[in-house]
Protein backbone atom coordinates (compact mmCIF):
# COMPACT_ATOMS: atom_id res chain seq x y z
CA UNK A 1 0.00 0.00 0.00
CA UNK A 2 2.61 2.53 1.18
CA UNK A 3 4.46 1.79 -2.30
CA UNK A 4 1.22 2.49 -4.24
CA UNK A 5 1.07 5.54 -2.49
CA UNK A 6 4.46 5.91 -3.31
CA UNK A 7 3.65 5.67 -6.83
CA UNK A 8 0.95 8.03 -7.16
CA UNK A 9 2.58 10.71 -5.49
CA UNK A 10 5.61 10.52 -7.70
CA UNK A 11 3.77 9.69 -10.38
CA UNK A 12 1.27 12.38 -10.36
CA UNK A 13 1.87 15.14 -8.17
CA UNK A 14 5.37 15.84 -8.94
CA UNK A 15 6.34 17.35 -11.88
CA UNK A 16 6.54 16.63 -14.69
CA UNK A 17 3.61 13.91 -13.76
CA UNK A 18 1.34 16.86 -12.51
CA UNK A 19 1.55 19.39 -15.53
CA UNK A 20 0.92 16.25 -18.04
CA UNK A 21 -2.35 15.51 -15.70
CA UNK A 22 -3.20 19.33 -16.09
CA UNK A 23 -2.48 19.28 -19.50
CA UNK A 24 -4.51 16.45 -20.14
CA UNK A 25 -7.30 16.97 -17.83
CA UNK A 26 -7.48 20.71 -19.65
CA UNK A 27 -7.28 19.28 -23.49
CA UNK A 28 -10.38 16.96 -22.11
CA UNK A 29 -12.43 20.03 -20.79
CA UNK A 30 -11.63 22.45 -24.41
CA UNK A 31 -11.82 19.82 -26.81
CA UNK A 32 -16.28 20.18 -27.20
CA UNK A 33 -15.85 24.38 -26.98
CA UNK A 34 -12.06 24.94 -28.62
CA UNK A 35 -11.47 21.65 -30.22
CA UNK A 36 -8.24 23.44 -32.43
CA UNK A 37 -6.56 24.52 -28.92
CA UNK A 38 -7.34 20.93 -27.39
CA UNK A 39 -5.51 19.62 -30.07
CA UNK A 40 -2.60 21.92 -29.06
CA UNK A 41 -3.34 20.50 -25.60
CA UNK A 42 -3.22 17.03 -26.40
CA UNK A 43 0.07 17.37 -28.69
CA UNK A 44 1.78 18.94 -25.82
CA UNK A 45 0.53 15.68 -23.41
CA UNK A 46 1.87 13.73 -25.64
CA UNK A 47 5.28 14.92 -26.01
CA UNK A 48 5.72 16.03 -22.42
CA UNK A 49 4.66 12.36 -21.41
CA UNK A 50 7.07 10.84 -24.25
CA UNK A 51 9.69 13.06 -23.42
CA UNK A 52 9.17 12.28 -19.48
CA UNK A 53 9.17 8.48 -19.32
CA UNK A 54 12.56 5.99 -19.12
CA UNK A 55 11.39 3.97 -22.08
CA UNK A 56 11.94 6.75 -24.57
CA UNK A 57 14.73 8.42 -22.88
CA UNK A 58 16.89 5.27 -22.38
CA UNK A 59 15.94 4.69 -26.20
CA UNK A 60 17.65 8.25 -27.18
CA UNK A 61 20.75 7.87 -24.97
CA UNK A 62 21.53 4.03 -25.21
CA UNK A 63 22.89 4.38 -28.66
CA UNK A 64 25.48 7.16 -27.38
CA UNK A 65 26.35 4.96 -24.67
CA UNK A 66 26.68 2.21 -26.39
CA UNK A 67 28.94 3.37 -29.60
CA UNK A 68 32.62 3.32 -27.44
CA UNK A 69 33.28 0.51 -25.33
CA UNK A 70 35.72 0.15 -22.37
CA UNK A 71 38.78 -0.89 -23.49
CA UNK A 72 40.49 -4.35 -22.06
CA UNK A 73 43.76 -2.94 -21.81
CA UNK A 74 44.85 0.81 -20.09
CA UNK A 75 47.45 2.01 -23.20
CA UNK A 76 47.88 5.45 -23.17
CA UNK A 77 50.60 8.07 -21.20
CA UNK A 78 47.74 10.50 -19.80
CA UNK A 79 44.51 10.13 -18.23
CA UNK A 80 41.72 13.22 -19.37
CA UNK A 81 38.68 14.04 -17.51
CA UNK A 82 36.57 16.44 -18.98
CA UNK A 83 34.13 18.42 -16.40
CA UNK A 84 30.09 18.46 -16.29
CA UNK A 85 29.27 20.79 -13.57
CA UNK A 86 29.68 22.24 -9.98
CA UNK A 87 28.59 24.13 -7.14
CA UNK A 88 30.09 27.16 -6.12
CA UNK A 89 30.09 27.64 -2.52
CA UNK A 90 29.03 24.60 -0.72
CA UNK A 91 30.87 22.76 2.04
CA UNK A 92 33.61 20.46 1.17
CA UNK A 93 35.83 18.45 2.81
CA UNK A 94 38.61 20.49 2.25
CA UNK A 95 37.68 23.79 0.33
CA UNK A 96 34.44 24.77 -1.09
CA UNK A 97 32.30 23.62 -3.84
CA UNK A 98 31.01 19.93 -5.01
CA UNK A 99 31.35 17.96 -8.85
CA UNK A 100 27.42 17.60 -9.97
CA UNK A 101 26.83 13.81 -10.21
CA UNK A 102 28.13 13.64 -13.96
CA UNK A 103 30.89 15.46 -13.27
CA UNK A 104 31.51 13.18 -9.97
CA UNK A 105 31.03 10.07 -11.84
CA UNK A 106 33.99 10.82 -14.66
CA UNK A 107 36.07 11.34 -11.68
CA UNK A 108 35.41 8.29 -9.99
CA UNK A 109 36.69 6.71 -13.52
CA UNK A 110 39.33 8.22 -13.14
CA UNK A 111 40.71 7.38 -9.70
CA UNK A 112 39.83 3.55 -10.61
CA UNK A 113 42.02 4.34 -14.00
CA UNK A 114 44.74 6.32 -11.88
CA UNK A 115 45.40 3.52 -8.96
CA UNK A 116 45.89 0.90 -11.97
CA UNK A 117 48.10 2.60 -14.07
CA UNK A 118 49.73 5.72 -11.89
CA UNK A 119 49.30 7.89 -15.21
CA UNK A 120 49.28 11.51 -14.75
CA UNK A 121 45.97 13.52 -15.38
CA UNK A 122 44.59 16.28 -17.02
CA UNK A 123 41.36 17.90 -15.62
CA UNK A 124 39.25 20.24 -17.88
CA UNK A 125 36.88 22.50 -17.07
CA UNK A 126 36.56 25.90 -16.09
CA UNK A 127 33.74 28.39 -14.12
CA UNK A 128 31.11 27.97 -16.79
CA UNK A 129 28.47 30.77 -15.12
CA UNK A 130 28.81 32.79 -12.37
CA UNK A 131 26.88 30.62 -9.77
CA UNK A 132 29.33 27.95 -10.71
CA UNK A 133 32.33 26.30 -9.28
CA UNK A 134 35.80 25.95 -11.05
CA UNK A 135 35.44 22.10 -11.87
CA UNK A 136 38.47 21.50 -12.63
CA UNK A 137 40.27 23.30 -9.80
CA UNK A 138 37.39 21.18 -7.23
CA UNK A 139 38.04 18.07 -9.25
CA UNK A 140 42.01 18.52 -8.18
CA UNK A 141 41.22 19.11 -4.34
CA UNK A 142 39.23 16.41 -4.66
CA UNK A 143 41.91 13.86 -5.90
CA UNK A 144 44.66 15.41 -3.68
CA UNK A 145 42.47 14.27 -0.59
CA UNK A 146 42.28 10.57 -1.84
CA UNK A 147 45.78 10.77 -2.16
CA UNK A 148 46.75 11.20 -5.69
CA UNK A 149 50.07 13.11 -5.96
CA UNK A 150 49.71 16.87 -6.87
CA UNK A 151 52.96 16.29 -9.26
CA UNK A 152 50.41 13.80 -11.21
CA UNK A 153 47.85 16.21 -11.96
CA UNK A 154 47.45 18.85 -14.57
CA UNK A 155 44.83 21.81 -14.50
CA UNK A 156 43.27 23.48 -17.60
CA UNK A 157 40.73 25.77 -15.89
CA UNK A 158 39.54 27.61 -18.37
CA UNK A 159 37.14 25.76 -20.86
CA UNK A 160 33.40 26.54 -21.05
CA UNK A 161 32.23 23.90 -23.53
CA UNK A 162 33.32 20.66 -25.25
CA UNK A 163 35.08 22.53 -27.98
CA UNK A 164 37.38 24.21 -25.90
CA UNK A 165 38.05 21.17 -23.78
CA UNK A 166 39.54 19.59 -26.95
CA UNK A 167 41.40 22.83 -27.76
CA UNK A 168 43.01 23.65 -24.73
CA UNK A 169 43.73 20.24 -23.53
CA UNK A 170 45.56 19.78 -26.82
CA UNK A 171 47.74 22.58 -25.68
CA UNK A 172 48.45 20.93 -22.51
CA UNK A 173 49.51 17.19 -24.34
CA UNK A 174 51.69 19.41 -26.53
CA UNK A 175 53.55 21.44 -23.47
CA UNK A 176 54.02 17.73 -22.24
CA UNK A 177 54.60 15.28 -24.73
CA UNK A 178 51.98 13.45 -24.38
CA UNK A 179 51.03 11.24 -27.22
CA UNK A 180 47.97 9.15 -26.25
CA UNK A 181 45.46 10.65 -24.12
CA UNK A 182 43.02 8.46 -22.53
CA UNK A 183 39.41 10.35 -22.61
CA UNK A 184 37.53 10.38 -19.83
CA UNK A 185 33.59 11.54 -19.81
CA UNK A 186 29.99 10.37 -19.98
CA UNK A 187 29.19 7.40 -22.01
CA UNK A 188 26.47 10.04 -23.75
CA UNK A 189 29.11 12.47 -24.47
CA UNK A 190 31.36 10.41 -25.87
CA UNK A 191 30.18 10.24 -29.22
CA UNK A 192 30.50 14.27 -29.58
CA UNK A 193 33.66 14.18 -27.08
CA UNK A 194 35.39 12.19 -29.60
CA UNK A 195 34.38 14.21 -32.45
CA UNK A 196 35.55 17.09 -31.28
CA UNK A 197 39.08 15.72 -30.74
CA UNK A 198 39.50 14.51 -34.07
CA UNK A 199 38.84 18.02 -35.41
CA UNK A 200 42.00 19.46 -34.52
CA UNK A 201 43.92 16.04 -34.88
CA UNK A 202 44.13 14.79 -31.36
CA UNK A 203 44.24 10.87 -31.70
CA UNK A 204 42.66 9.68 -28.28
CA UNK A 205 41.33 6.53 -26.60
CA UNK A 206 37.63 6.79 -25.30
CA UNK A 207 37.35 5.64 -22.23
CA UNK A 208 32.77 5.83 -21.24
CA UNK A 209 32.05 6.27 -17.22
CA UNK A 210 28.96 7.63 -16.16
CA UNK A 211 26.25 5.45 -18.00
CA UNK A 212 22.77 6.28 -17.60
CA UNK A 213 21.26 3.23 -18.89
CA UNK A 214 21.88 -0.56 -19.10
CA UNK A 215 23.68 -1.59 -22.20
CA UNK A 216 20.79 -4.29 -23.17
CA UNK A 217 17.31 -2.76 -23.40
CA UNK A 218 14.85 -5.06 -20.34
CA UNK A 219 11.67 -3.88 -20.10
CA UNK A 220 9.47 -2.70 -17.06
CA UNK A 221 6.40 -1.38 -15.99
CA UNK A 222 8.05 1.37 -14.35
CA UNK A 223 9.74 2.94 -17.61
CA UNK A 224 6.28 4.20 -18.83
CA UNK A 225 5.48 6.36 -15.09
CA UNK A 226 6.80 9.97 -15.87
CA UNK A 227 10.11 10.95 -13.76
CA UNK A 228 12.29 13.91 -13.66
CA UNK A 229 15.21 11.78 -13.98
CA UNK A 230 13.83 10.50 -17.56
CA UNK A 231 13.24 13.92 -18.34
CA UNK A 232 16.62 15.17 -17.69
CA UNK A 233 18.20 12.23 -19.62
CA UNK A 234 16.12 12.90 -22.78
CA UNK A 235 17.64 16.17 -22.71
CA UNK A 236 20.98 15.48 -22.42
CA UNK A 237 20.58 12.69 -25.62
CA UNK A 238 18.73 15.85 -27.60
CA UNK A 239 21.62 17.66 -26.98
CA UNK A 240 24.23 15.33 -27.58
CA UNK A 241 22.37 14.85 -31.24
CA UNK A 242 22.19 18.37 -31.78
CA UNK A 243 25.79 18.80 -31.02
CA UNK A 244 26.72 15.63 -33.64
CA UNK A 245 24.65 17.66 -36.15
CA UNK A 246 26.49 21.14 -35.90
CA UNK A 247 29.79 19.56 -34.89
CA UNK A 248 31.42 21.02 -38.32
CA UNK A 249 30.55 24.26 -37.12
CA UNK A 250 31.41 24.30 -33.99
Amino acid sequence: MLYFIKFLYSAFFLPPGIFILVFALSSFKLFKKQRPIAFIFIGATILLYLSSISFISDLLIRPLENKYRMPTEINGDVLVVLGGGATLDTPNLSGKGHLSSIAANRLLTCMQLYHQSQLPIILSGGQVYQTTGCEALIARQILLDVGVPNDQILIEDHSLNTTENAENVKKKLTRHGFQRPILITSAFHLPRAVCQFEKINVDITPYPADYHTNLSFRFSFRQLVPSAEALNATSLALKEYIGLLFIKWY
